[in-house]
């Protein structure tokens, strides 16, 4: 097994972890936003789409007016009552020059698997989930980590998460998609960044031909790829799929994956779908064609 894969398989551990985290009566939730505050979420790369699922999840269930960007792409003169940065390793330059301007101005909690980087001494809180720290240039474990212990802050019930992560990890692979050359992900609200983080999943790990859509705009150009070899794959219910879409995609000779998990252990299919091509393609997924840990730039 690659380092990925091993990475992969802890995940429900880690979730149970997160879970408990969130709970402890001296635990983040201090650190974390408040309800009603107004809040921008930044990262970079895959932190940037778990960005975006948290901020949907917090404004659609009334927590507050939330937006997500890219780290070097927040709006300037834009007033927010606290901004938090997602960075794994605490280094990525977008982040700390974006904490540096925001220092005694806005609020800051940054979530990091590295308490000791950088990010610590610029963030006004921080929030350590070192036990999903990973070794491989590609996340798993510590993205879907964050994001459960921010929807457990939110007050969901995650009971039933683990388990179904062990049956995303432990379930055969949807017919076909081994075999398939491209693949377009789609979702709805907070799924939408889940569907962005599968599709880069696939890019970093296998070089694989892949887009992300939310779902109503699937029809609106991008099901002009899909075809024969080629898959539509759904984060959601499949009760919830769009009116005519399953056979919109069957029209065009496409095969549609909609497995019905949560969206976050139907990701971990999608993460063993990316290490399975990696090997296949005789690639190395522990350490992505161009790609390092975190971008530092001089």
């Amino acid at each position: 097994m690659s380092q990925t894969e091993i990475e992969i398989a802890t995940q429900p551990d880690c979730w149970r972890q997160a879970v408990a985290l969130a709970r402890q009566p001296d635990g983040p939730a201090a650190a974390l936003p408040r309800p009603g505050e107004r809040v921008a979420v930044v990262g970079c790369g895959t932190s940037w789409f778990i960005a975006q699922a948290y901020a949907a999840l917090r404004e659609s269930g009334g927590h507050g007016e939330t937006d997500a960007f890219p780290a070097s792409e927040i709006p300037a003169g834009r007033a927010y009552d606290r901004v938090v940065a997602l960075t794994r390793s605490g280094t990525t330059t977008e982040v700390l020059e974006l904490l540096r301007r925001l220092r005694g101005r806005t609020p800051t909690t940054a979530v990091t698997a590295v308490p000791e980087a950088p990010v610590s001494e610029l963030a006004d809180a921080v929030v350590a989930l070192d036990f999903a720290d990973e070794t491989s240039v590609v996340q798993t474990r510590f993205a879907s980590a964050e994001l459960v212990l921010l929807r457990a802050h939110l007050g969901e019930d995650l009971g039933h998460l683990p388990q179904q992560g062990h049956s995303a990890l432990d379930d055969p692979m949807p017919a076909g998609v081994l075999e398939a050359e491209q693949f377009t992900f789609l979702g709805k609200g907070w799924a939408y960044g889940i569907a962005q983080e599968a599709a880069l999943k696939m890019r970093e790990a296998a070089s694989a031909w892949t887009e992300a859509y939310p779902v109503m705009e699937y029809r609106h150009g991008p099901i002009s790829v899909t075809g024969p070899g080629r898959v539509a794959w759904w984060f959601g219910d499949p009760a919830a799929l769009p009116s005519g879409l399953a056979d919109d995609i069957a029209r065009t000779g496409g095969q549609l994956v909609a497995l019905g998990r949560d969206p976050l252990a139907d990701l971990v299919v999608v993460q063993r779908l990316a290490a399975a091509l990696a090997s296949a393609r005789g690639l190395d997924p522990d350490n992505p064609r161009h790609l390092t840990r975190s971008v530092i730039l001089a």
